[in-house]
This record gives structure tokens, sequence and C-alpha cells, in this order.
């Protein structure tokens, strides 16, 4: 039995090994995930891949254990943020040990939970699991959660559906219960080009999209205005933001186009269609009049390009009490960025989000996990392994 020094040494090893992989969302993942099913299979355990449309990407789904109901899922994602224009101190696709800190793009968000799921699966192989414990490792979580929708949709169809959910994602090792969901939309306004020293021959699509912005702005107000239910999440309502705008040729030509990036981030409990709709009557009733009065094809194009689920709270779920009773934590928070964990949920299969590192430290410059995390992580899988030989 390799004690715990030993345990985190493998963790720290393989957590170097996966962080050498530039596995940045806009690249292929195919190489760490090749390598990670290399080894798997060197354990004797069979992995199964899904991909994307182009077959350049692919999440990872392996079982250890009986083919079964019931298991426990550790899930996170391969791909990472862009390190471009961020002033690092070391190489970031190299692990860099500083005192008590693993520096590298990845290293919390999320390749150190998945390197200790991998460096410890080889007791799990070795044990007498009467529940299975399965391995969910994604694409493109970070630029709309995509890749985990494949995993589901596999699991959905063909497997036994587990029990339960652990998403790794950076907590400080503290318990989430909840996360509120992500929606991202582009919004074209296309209008009619003209000389601007009279307005009267054209249609402004900037002037058309700031009163969209300002709607957008308006209705974020109301919403925080409230009324609001109990909920722990800060701030403690859904949230309206516009993040890009870009529009113009000249400053004496009529804007022609204006494309706007805005979205929101949504209570599990809130129906975001609602303010969706709301957004698009607005367009369609107060302001595309006035444009098509000039030119029938002037209006709004709105394209809903990322659409995360949020983390329903339920401090009695299956997830839950099994991340309470293997740590001893008696309660459960809630945080307000997006994860994967949702999209389980969604599909029946109860979820919380648990791992090592700050939310804090991840998508910067000089990423780290803390040591002391990564062997409190170690300990708590060691754990999960042990009740996986006595749970039924």
């Amino acid at each position: 039995m390799p004690s715990s020094s030993e345990r985190l040494d493998r963790a720290i090893a393989m957590t170097e090994r996966l962080i050498a992989f530039d596995t940045t969302s806009r690249n292929s993942n195919l190489a760490l995930i090749e390598d990670v099913k290399a080894y798997l299979a060197d354990l004797g355990i069979a992995a199964r891949l899904t991909y994307d449309h182009d077959g350049a990407k692919a999440n990872l789904w392996c079982t250890i254990g009986p083919q079964e109901t019931g298991g426990v899922v550790l899930s996170g994602h391969t791909d990472v943020v862009p390190v471009d224009g961020q002033d690092w101190t070391s190489d970031p696709f190299t692990l860099t040990r500083k005192g008590d800190r693993l520096y590298g793009r990845g290293a919390c968000d999320m390749k150190g939970f998945i390197a200790i799921a991998l460096s410890l699966a080889p007791e799990m192989a070795a044990a007498d699991l009467k529940v299975p414990i399965h391995f969910a490792f994604s694409f493109d979580e970070e630029v709309g959660c995509f890749g985990v929708q494949h995993i589901i949709a596999d699991v959905v169809a063909n497997l036994p559906l587990p029990r339960a959910v652990i998403v790794g994602e950076p907590t400080g090792m503290k318990l989430i219960g909840g996360n509120k969901g992500t929606r991202i939309y582009k919004t074209r306004v296309t209008g009619v080009p003209g000389h601007s020293s009279d307005p009267r021959n054209g249609a402004n699509a900037i002037i058309a999209a700031s009163r969209m912005i300002a709607f957008i702005d308006d209705l974020g107000q109301e919403i925080a205005a409230g009324p609001h239910e109990e909920t722990e999440f800060d701030p403690p309502h859904t949230t309206m933001s516009v993040g890009v705008i870009g529009g113009g040729t000249a400053h004496n030509i009529i804007p022609e186009i204006c494309d706007i990036t805005w979205g929101m981030r949504v209570l599990p409990s809130d129906d975001a269609d609602v303010y969706e709709e709301r957004i698009r009557t607005y367009c369609r009733h107060e302001l595309e009049p006035a444009m098509k009065a000039v030119a029938p094809h002037c209006g709004f194009e709105h394209q809903k390009v990322v659409d995360v689920i949020g983390l329903q709270p339920d401090e009695h779920s299956a997830a839950e009490t099994l991340v309470r009773q293997l740590t001893g934590l008696n309660q459960s928070s809630v945080v307000s960025f997006g994860t994967e964990a949702g999209a389980f949920q969604q599909a029946g299969m109860p979820a919380v989000i648990f791992g090592p590192g700050s939310i804090d430290v991840a998508h910067k410059a000089d990423e780290y996990i803390p040591i002391d995390q990564m062997a409190q992580c170690v300990d708590f899988m060691v754990d999960l392994i042990e009740w996986a030989q006595t749970a039924d």
C-alpha cells in the first residue's frame, strides 16, 4: 500500500504530465486523450471516446469496477484558457514548484484534479470495488461546456447511470452544491449605410444597437431591484451584461453593421428564456419598425452561442450526501461561475462541485494549485476507493 507521500508524488508527476499538453480550447486535445487512454489501457481499464463534429477533440469515459448503476463519476475538463498576453514568471506548460505551490496553466482548472484521479487509477483497478468509479474527462468546457453534452448523451443512451457526479473544479476543497447558469448571445444589427450628413438616408446600426444595450441594462437593474427569492447566491439574482460591441467603418458613414456579444448569469431556479424573449420582443416591436421603414432587410439577428445549465442546490442529493459522508463537511455553498455539474443534474445524475485550488487564480498568469489541497484531494479519493469496496 503506497504511503501518503508516495501518492502525492504520483499525483504531482501526473499533473506535470498533463500540463505539458497545450490543450487551450482552440487546439485539439487528442494527444492528451490518447496518452490517458494508453495509460489506462496498461492498467486493464478500457476507455470509450466521444468526438466533436470534426473529430479534432475527444471526451474520455471509463469505468473501473463493475458495469453497474450507482457508480460515482470523477469529472473534469481537459481544455484550458489561453495564456496569450499574460505575464507568466515561468513556462505555463511546464509544471513549476515554488514553495508550497505548483504553477502551470490548468494546475487548478482543472488538470490537477484529473491528475489525482489518474494517479490513483492503479489502486482503483486493484481494489475489489462493489460500486464502480467512472472518469469523465471532457473537451471545450471553457468555451461553453460543449464536450460534456456528448458524454451525457452516450451515458444516458448506452451505459448504467451513476448515482453521483463529483466535478472537480477549484473550490478550495469546499463542498459546492449549486452554481449559476450562463447564457451568451451574439446579435448582429443590420442597418442601411449612407452619408452621415443626412441621417434620414440611412438606418444607423450602432444607434439601434445602443438602444438594445440600454434595454438590457434596464432589464438587469429591474431584476436587481427584486423581489428576490431567498438564496445563497451573491448577487442573489440573475445578472445581465454586455461584453463586446463592434461596428462602423468611418466617422462620416452611417454604420450598416453593429455586432454585440451579451449574456446573463442565471439563477438555477430562474427562467432565462423569459429574459431572452423580453429582449427579442423589445427589438422586434420597438426598434425594428423604424429601421424596416428605411429598408425591409434591416433588423436584429440573435444567436445563442452558449447555454450552460446551472446547478440547482439539493442538500439531500446522493452526490452531496456522499461527499459529506467522506469528508465530514456539514455544509455546502454556491458559486456564480459556470460548470458542467448542472448538465449532469439535468440528465438525472446528481452532482456537486468539489476540488483543489481557487477559482481566484484560474484563468490568470501564474495559475497555481496548493500542494496541501492536492494532498487533501488525494486523501478524499483514497477514502472514496475504500467506500466503493463496501458500499452497495
